[in-house]
Order: C-alpha cells, then sequence, then structure tokens
C-alpha cells in the first residue's frame, strides 16, 4: 500500500508539474501583456496631461470600479483560480465630455491595462498555489519513499524472519516426533512374538 501511495503521489506530483509549468507560461505572456498595456496607459495619461493639464485628467477620472469574476477549478484536490473576466464600466455617454482624445484613449488603454492585470493576478495565484501543493506532494513522497518504505520493509523481514524460524522450529519437532515416534514403533515390534 505504501508503494501503491508513493505511485499515486509521484502521479500527482507530475500532473502538478505539468499545470504549474503551464500556469507559468501563461503567467509570463500574461505579464508581458500587461506591461506593455501598463506602458500604453502611462504613455496615453502622459499625453493627456499634456494636453489638457492635470486637471483635465482629475474631471476625466470617474470612480466606477471594475468588477471581477474568478473561475476556479480543481485538479488532483487542488483548488485553483483558472480564469477570470474583468469589466471595466464605459463612461456614460450623456455624461459631460471627458476632455481631449488623449484623455479617451488613457481611460481606453487603462481599461485594458486592468484587465490583463487581472488575468496576469489570476495566472500568477493559479502558479502559487501549484508550487506549494507540488512542494507539499514532494514532502509528502519523499517521506514514503525514505521513512515509511523502509521501515515497512524492515518490519516485514523481521516478520518474515519471525515465520521462518518458527516454521524451522515446528519441522525440528515434527521430525523429532515422527523419530520418536518410528522408535517407539520399532521398539514395539521387537517386543511382539512372531
Amino acid at each position: 500500500m505504501a508503494r501503491r501511495g508513493a505511485d499515486l503521489l509521484g502521479q500527482k506530483l507530475r500532473i502538478l508539474q505539468a499545470e504549474r509549468q503551464r500556469f507559468a507560461l501563461l503567467a509570463e505572456r500574461t505579464g508581458e501583456a500587461w506591461h506593455a498595456a501598463s506602458r500604453e496607459a502611462d504613455t496615453w495619461l502622459l499625453r493627456a496631461a499634456l494636453i489638457g493639464g492635470e486637471r483635465a485628467v482629475r474631471l476625466a477620472n470617474e470612480a466606477a470600479r471594475a468588477d471581477v469574476d474568478i473561475l476556479w477549478a480543481q485538479s488532483m484536490g487542488v483548488r485553483y483560480p483558472s480564469e477570470a473576466t474583468c469589466t471595466v464600466p464605459e463612461p456614460d455617454p450623456a455624461g459631460p465630455p471627458v476632455g481631449s482624445a488623449a484623455v479617451v484613449m488613457a481611460r481606453a488603454a487603462y481599461r485594458r491595462a486592468v484587465q490583463t492585470a487581472v488575468q496576469h493576478a489570476v495566472a500568477r495565484a493559479a502558479v502559487t498555489i501549484m508550487e506549494v501543493e507540488e512542494a507539499t506532494t514532494r514532502r509528502r513522497l519523499r517521506a514514503i519513499e525514505n521513512r515509511w518504505i523502509p521501515a515497512l520493509e524492515q518490519a516485514l523481514a523481521q516478520v518474515r524472519l519471525g515465520i521462518e524460524e518458527r516454521e524451522h522450529a515446528e519441522a525440528v519437532r515434527r521430525r523429532w516426533a515422527s523419530d520418536r515416534h518410528s522408535q517407539r514403533f520399532e521398539a514395539g515390534a521387537e517386543q511382539d512374538p512372531p
């Protein structure tokens, strides 16, 4: 059973490693996309500030909040975020004008940056969860392989040795009883008249 447990933990470890690598690649891609979107947003914000001044940027700032929905998945007993949707509300078209075209572009760029940041955060969280579970599984596997299996094998060897000793002692007793029975039979045959 310990070997079977070690095999299952080894299988779990391989699956977790594959999932971690998949999410690590995704985190790398989403991280690059997030940094690019963030740089673009910062560039548009600088342009908006240069064209309309800081006042125009402050007036264009809305207190709208992004809604994030996270979809969770489970693999080998590990629950992790697998994807997310981020909805950033569009500015009210009936509202006051937001300023220059640079302000409009900055808003759109920051909207994309927030959405890519959420995707990156989900991928990084999944990588972190997989790394923790992978380390825990590796520790359990080492404990079984390096402690439990050798201890169980030693106990099994001792039980087998005890059984062999008992079987040997039983065989000696049977031979001794058989020899004694034959001696009695031979002794009884000599005493019987022909």
